[in-house]
């Protein structure tokens, strides 16, 4: 439906379902808020829009947005009979000249301010899982010391520093065999903690990735990891963003060929007959991070 059109059908239920902030920033005149968004936008139906025969009108930010589609889905599983998107969303009402309702405008989104921000260590976390042929472990590596590095808004370095003497394993909690295995991570055939009790991610640079949309990968991140007294490079990407409060998050997954490092232990690489103490040569880590 077009604008015009909507302006001359009698009866008609207007909904918009972008955010509640959104909708009170500025809203079309006679317009009812459903966040479709919401899980609760469902059971509240019934009072945004009580009518399941009437002409059902909904909108979102603009023509190429997709809550408006999301939202008419929604309405056509619970029954609602003639659903109409409203051509160009509010962007295109507003083009047309529908009247608005307008309120206190968004606040600008925040930003990092330039410099050091240290890692907030209760909210970050580090995830490691390993894998044989047929079974994995998984658990976590504590992160004892890190900061990231802004300029502008922009990542542009930054330390990270692992205990690997707090390393876990969370598939084992409770089982004697946990202990058993994070000897055998801690000793010479891996990680050699005596000698080398920590790694240490050193990011160098950080390209942004071109075309990203929010929630997905938005940097490519190019680090040093030193692990077991070795340095190699290594290249991810991660997903990052500013919390409401003005902290930097991130969260990546990458792998890690272990050898590299020396962690030689039951890789196919370097021993010809190894039976049941095959270990794949891929270690998985997940990270999530968040500054103080």
């Amino acid at each position: 439906m077009n604008p015009s059109e909507l302006q001359q059908t009698p009866g008609v239920q207007l909904l918009d379902v972008r955010l509640a902030d959104d909708f009170e920033a500025a809203h079309l005149e006679g317009a009812v808020n459903n966040c479709v968004f919401e899980v609760a936008f469902r059971d509240r139906l019934s009072a945004t829009a009580p009518n399941r025969e009437a002409p059902t009108v909904v909108y979102g930010a603009n023509g190429s947005s997709g809550e408006a589609a999301a939202a008419a889905d929604k309405l056509r599983r619970a029954g609602y009979l003639d659903i109409h998107l409203l051509e160009g969303g509010l962007v295109g009402a507003k083009a047309a000249g529908l009247p608005l309702l307008s309120g206190d405008p968004l606040p600008e989104p925040p930003r990092i301010a330039n410099g050091s921000h240290p890692i907030d260590f209760e909210e970050s976390r580090v995830e490691w899982t390993g894998r044989n042929l047929i079974n994995k472990h998984w658990g976590t590596v504590p992160i004892r010391a890190g900061e990231l590095h802004f300029q502008e808004g922009k990542l542009t370095g930054g330390t990270i520093t692992l205990d690997l003497l707090g390393l876990t394993c969370t598939d084992l909690a409770g089982n004697e065999l946990h202990d058993v295995l994070i000897a055998h991570l801690h000793n010479e055939d891996f990680f050699d903690v005596e000698h080398h009790p920590e790694a240490t991610l050193q990011i160098r640079q950080a390209t942004p990735i071109e075309g990203s949309s929010p929630g997905a990968p938005n940097l490519r991140i190019h680090a040093d990891l030193t692990l077991r007294g070795q340095t190699q490079a290594i290249e991810f990407t991660a997903a990052t963003g500013v919390t409401p409060e003005g902290k930097a998050a991130a969260q990546a997954s990458f792998s890690i060929d272990r050898t590299r490092w020396g962690v030689l232990y039951g890789s196919g690489k370097f021993f010809h007959r190894l039976a049941g103490h095959l270990v794949n040569d891929h270690v998985d880590f997940q990270i999530r991070l968040l500054t103080q």
